[in-house]
């Protein structure tokens, strides 16, 4: 049985290099469009407008934003600190996925700050900001130090403090780059975005059904077994994390653009990961008995193969959660693509690490372990339910697969699945039925591998009211005053699916669209397409999904819209682009 399994391994490996090999376009993802740093994406100008009247204007660069909630503003003179409350002009309303119902500023922010009466002599301000890019990269808090003489009307940068660093006029701009602290504060707050992003990952649908699998292997754990799998199981996910990381930067960095679940754009390891979902269901059904080599269900093996077990599977949980972005997870891959190489991998292990942590804190929590019945007949029962949901992402994966390629490429390998059951049913009946059973894995394995008998691909249907892509479409619509939404989808993206589910494809939101005048485009990303890996790269996105609300004024940037979407966020970006109240009568 170890033989069919690592026939199934070899063949999800082989279609991943092949592809990688193989790709003469982008599949996603950027290598060239970093961040800009924070001095340079808010430059500030402080200047005194009258003896109690401090003007700080903000020019922001095209794509990045200011929160309104996050300024803070304080005056030390004579060793007194005085909080200051600032005039905030009108900003524009936003649902973010950090801060939720948020004002932030685009393009520009102009805040007057009352300072008390009477001022003579010198003060040092302390100003605090935060933005982040519609492209996915969110800034640790800013702070920014000035000397501000009240009696020469003087502004001029300053150290934390109220050290002078140089001679200034009326005004003076923030131009020291950002101190090393900032730089490693910057760092820290990625990490912990990625670890966010990979503990939300164990709730996605992709994921959950294996981590069910190991949760159940640790009821008829003892204390010391199941500390050392949760720990195996951690390095097992960190290290492929670490792994695709360094596939990534190693292909940018040959000239390539890649993605996060770049490789659900291959049929074959589509395929491929549907016959290791059935070959692990069909093993919790009791057809075939694979042993804790595969999911490190048994309890009397050797210590040996329960931690290989438990490291397959936190490799495995990895593999299936390339179809799923997280919350979080946008801001920090984004981030980790555009930083030095040691950096990227340090994001990716932040991520592993978040994923693997809720199992790892599960092993050694007693209060939750006790929310566990006793061992007993019910965890056969359950193991055995539990094939379900894989049988179910199996099916979904063929479906993928069909959409990519063809209903007879469906079939054929519809075909390999029932060879692949006949094999695995086969493989325990005797020593001499072995041979058969490895002969039916490999015409699995050629079924799976079957291409081209279909003489159109499967490109997606568009529904009622969606056009099809394209750059110059999106200008010629806005040439003619009409604003357009772009939707990168496609039909392996779990999170693209669920936004559509309920948000994007809802009554409410259609009519909204229909009646503000926005076309609704899909830009359909399943079969590799190089003009939306452009469109990505352009966005500085390394993954899907990517919503883009386009103002009919050609001039005027996108907005670029959260991962997660919400019917609030939508209606917002609509009325935004239309230029009228688009709400409609809805429960959000």
């Amino acid at each position: 049985m170890r033989t069919i399994i690592a026939a199934l391994l070899l063949l999800v490996s082989s279609t991943v290099f092949a592809q990688l090999q193989g790709g003469s376009g982008p599949l996603g993802g950027s290598n060239s469009n970093d961040f800009l740093p924070v001095n340079e994406a808010y430059q500030l100008d402080v200047s005194i407008e009258n003896t109690d009247t401090l003007r700080l204007y903000w020019q922001i660069a095209d794509g990045y934003y200011l929160y309104q909630h996050r300024f803070a503003f304080e005056l030390n003179q004579d060793g007194e600190t005085i909080k200051l409350e600032p005039e905030f002009p009108p900003a524009l309303h936003k649902v973010d996925e950090y801060f939720g119902d948020v004002q932030v500023y685009y393009h520009g922010a102009d805040i007057a700050v009352p300072v008390p009466t009477g001022n003579a002599g010198t003060a040092s301000l302390k100003v605090t900001s935060q933005g982040c890019a519609d492209a996915g990269l969110c800034y640790p808090p800013n702070k920014q130090y000035f000397t501000i003489d009240f009696s020469t009307g003087a502004v001029t940068p300053g150290e934390a403090g109220g050290g002078s660093t140089g001679q200034g006029g009326s005004a003076a701009t923030a131009t020291a780059t950002v101190s090393t602290d900032q730089e490693q504060g910057g760092l820290w707050y990625m990490l912990l975005l990625a670890f966010l992003g990979g503990a939300i990952l164990n709730l996605m649908p992709c994921v959950f059904p294996v981590l069910s699998l190991k949760v159940l292997s640790f009821a008829k754990s003892t204390d010391h077994d199941r500390h050392v799998q949760s720990w195996v199981y951690t390095a097992g996910v960190i290290s492929s994390f670490v792994l695709v990381a360094a596939i990534l930067i190693g292909l940018q960095q040959a000239g390539n653009a890649v993605g996060w679940g770049f490789q659900l754009q291959s049929p074959g390891f589509v395929i491929a990961l549907a016959y290791l979902f059935v070959a692990m269901g069909l093993s919790l059904s009791g057809v075939v008995e694979l042993g804790s080599n595969l999911m490190n269900t048994g309890s009397g093996l050797a210590e040996r193969e329960g931690l290989s077990g438990s490291f397959f599977t936190g490799v495995l949980a990895v593999v299936v959660a390339s179809p799923c972005t997280a919350p979080f997870m946008g801001t920090a891959l984004g981030f980790a693509v555009s930083q030095p190489a040691h950096i990227g991998l340090l994001v990716f292990a932040a991520l592993g690490a978040g994923m693997a942590a809720p199992l790892l804190v599960f092993s050694y929590s007693g209060a939750a372990r006790k929310l566990m019945p006793k061992p007993g007949p019910w965890m056969e029962t359950l193991k055995q339910f539990l094939a379900f949901p894989l049988y179910a992402t199996a099916i979904w994966l063929l479906w993928v697969a069909g959409r990519q390629t063809g209903v007879n490429t469906l079939a054929a390998a519809l075909l390999g699945t029932l060879m692949l059951a006949l094999g695995m049913w086969v493989w325990n009946q005797s020593t001499w039925r072995r041979g058969l059973a490895v002969a039916c894995v490999a015409a699995a394995v050629a079924l799976g591998s079957m291409r081209g008998l279909d003489p159109a691909g499967g490109t997606a249907a568009l529904g009622e009211g969606k056009v099809a892509w394209s750059d110059e479409a999106v200008q010629t619509l806005r040439a003619e005053g009409r604003p357009v939404f772009v939707d990168v989808t496609a039909d392996w993206c779990i999170t693209c699916k669920a936004n559509e589910a309920t948000v994007l494809f809802t009554q409410d939101i259609s009519q909204a669209f229909d009646d503000s005048g926005v076309v609704y485009m899909i830009a359909d990303w399943t079969n590799q397409d190089t003009r939306i890996a452009e469109l990505l790269k352009r966005h500085d996105r390394t993954g899907i999904p990517l919503y883009l609300m386009y103002p009919a004024n050609s001039s005027d940037q996108p907005l670029v819209l959260p991962q997660i979407l919400t019917k609030s966020v939508v209606l917002e970006a609509i009325e935004a682009v239309a230029g009228k109240n688009t709400k409609v009568a809805a429960s959000f």
